[in-house]
């Protein structure tokens, strides 16, 4: 389908904009590895701080390109499966506060006045320009959502006996999440973060700030990965030469993320006082509950592979893997794809360890977080973003992708660094290696008297793990630019790779009806959060606290 000239450019800008900031995460992620790993024992780099370093890696990384991404994936699978493209004020508004909040906050960042980790909770401390910035992104997300509704009810008016596509139910699914997860964060950077930061409001509630975060700080997690799940259900089989096993399946397995997404942030504060054990217990079984439709991805999309394997002449019970399309450059996207798949199964697996209430104990605050972690979003989620990336640029612009050898090679590079990185991190994680630290400063300096030889080989892992992604992102960065700065050869146009069900299934009424579902999310969340906010304001109580990374002193000298 050809496009207008305004949707090409906001298309374009979405995709460069934020891969052009995503050279300066990847650098400040591969910079962590070697302050960590010891091989950096200073304060800064280039004027750049350890905290204020991770803080842009964070931040650029985990919500910038994500929410950039998912915008623009949106716009595209919209405009691919109704046909028609959103209204013009919606998405050009949406991209002008995208871009300007991202810029509003990088500026800030790069000027040292933001360094609040990603969290960006009090009681640090940002400037206030740093929090209308996120909250300008955020809210240009949701505008872009705005566009799109209108135009699923003019389709279904016109298809009234079609069933609702499942990439569009898959995008649906994500914004309605979204929008669900990102109110209380708006409310916490506008309404209590840059009063405060502004000097209007003297006091602020700590755990009612953390509370509000980790309402969107979780599902931020499944923000990132669900439009990987639409491509696993939507695009993988075909890419694998095969079919999707079931579309019911697909079809529950993202109603479930649905309502069981939002609900399970407390887990994030199962170490904090003034929640109950009760509610940190409801919360748990929510957090196991969410595995579920990513067991049933799992199996879906791992049948739907073993047909495009036995399709190719394999026998037997595990031929079939070999039989798929491995480092194929006419094929690249198959590796984008089944890498982060692979790497998800062993963060689902170490994400069930973070939602046990005993188990968190262990490796709270430890290097298995952000281990954990990586496997998520630098995962599935960055390999889907990297490979769509390239196939929505090179068909939107006209322009030719080259060295298609390398793009294919890039993804596996990718797996293996992520994999050598999340090893060492959890592994000195379990043996008690902090998080958020610049360790090269004293635990993996052997001129400190912290020094602990036990992390030196976790971190020395890491560091070689953060070095190999960073090679894979610079090669990425090469051929992206390469084909941004080429001249067109094709007429741009919007095509998308659709697979087929292999079976006719009966349609289920209640999986084609997002209301109940959206019903429930809400009653879930009340469910949580409500029991979770009435107890955090019983136990705590506004404070002066403030503090910044460069200091624990608080910064208010009349703190009581």
């Amino acid at each position: 389908m050809t496009i207008s000239r305004p949707l090409k450019t906001t298309l374009l800008l979405g995709l460069t904009m934020p891969m052009s900031l995503f050279i300066l995460g990847v650098y400040n992620g591969v910079m962590q590895t070697l302050y960590r790993a010891g091989v950096l024992q200073q304060h800064d780099v280039a004027g750049i701080n350890y905290y204020q370093g991770l803080t842009m890696h964070g931040v650029i990384n985990a919500i910038v390109l994500t929410t950039f991404f998912a915008v623009i994936f949106g716009h595209y699978t919209i405009v691919h499966y109704l046909r028609k493209e959103p209204p013009k004020w919606s998405y050009i508004t949406s991209i002008v506060f995208m871009i300007t909040g991202s810029v509003i906050a990088l500026v800030v960042m790069v000027l040292g006045k933001a360094s609040v980790l990603y969290t960006f909770y009090a009681p640090l401390q940002a400037a206030p320009l740093f929090y209308i910035g996120t909250a300008m992104l955020i809210i240009g997300s949701w505008i872009a959502f705005a566009g799109w509704v209108p135009l699923w009810f003019e389709w279904k008016r016109e298809n009234p006996l079609s069933k609702m596509p499942i990439a569009i139910l898959g995008t649906f699914v994500n914004f309605t999440m979204w929008f669900m997860a990102s109110i209380p964060v708006i409310y916490e950077l506008l309404a209590l973060l840059t009063p405060w930061a502004m000097g209007i409001r003297e006091k602020i509630n700590v755990p009612e700030t953390r509370t509000l975060f980790w309402m969107f700080g979780h599902p931020l997690v499944y923000f990132w990965i669900l439009p990987a799940y639409i491509g696993y259900y939507t695009m993988l089989p075909k890419i694998a030469g095969g079919k999707l096993y079931s579309g019911n399946a697909a079809r529950l397995a993202f109603l479930l993320f649905l309502i069981l997404s939002t609900p399970v942030g407390v887990h994030h504060q199962f170490s904090e006082g003034g929640i109950s054990p009760s509610i940190k217990l409801w919360v748990s079984i929510l957090t196991f509950g969410v595995s579920l439709p990513s067991f049933m991805t799992a199996f879906t999309v791992g049948a739907s592979l073993e047909y495009a394997g036995k399709k190719r002449g394999a026998k037997g019970v595990f031929q079939w893997m070999a039989r798929l399309p491995w480092f194929r450059k006419d094929n690249y996207l198959f590796g984008y794809f089944i890498c982060g798949l692979i790497l998800f199964i062993f963060g689902g697996l170490s994400g069930i360890v973070n939602g046990s209430y005993t188990l968190n104990q262990l490796v709270h605050n430890t290097g298995w977080v952000p281990g954990h972690f990586h496997l998520t979003v630098a995962g599935p989620s960055i390999l889907f973003i990297l490979g769509l990336t390239l196939y929505m640029f090179n068909h939107v612009s006209g322009k030719p992708l080259k060295h298609r050898a390398t793009a294919t090679i890039i993804p596996y590079l990718w797996t293996i660094g992520v994999a050598m990185l999340a090893h060492g991190l959890m592994a000195g994680g379990l043996m008690g290696e902090p998080r958020r630290t610049n360790m090269g400063l004293t635990y993996t300096n052997p001129e400190s008297h912290l020094f602990n030889s036990a992390w030196v080989p976790s971190s020395t892992m890491t560091m070689l793990g953060g070095i190999i992604m960073g090679t894979a992102a610079l090669l990425y960065f090469v051929i992206f630019f390469r084909m941004a700065f080429s001249r067109p050869t094709t007429t741009p146009k919007i095509e998308m790779i659709e697979s087929e069900e292999l079976h006719i299934e009966k349609p289920i009424p209640l999986l084609l009806n997002m209301r109940p579902w959206i019903i429930l999310a809400i009653i879930l969340v009340a469910s949580t959060y409500y029991p979770s906010f009435k107890e955090v304001f019983k136990y705590s109580k506004p404070v002066d606290n403030r503090f910044d990374m460069e200091n624990p002193a608080n910064l208010n000298r009349n703190n009581e």
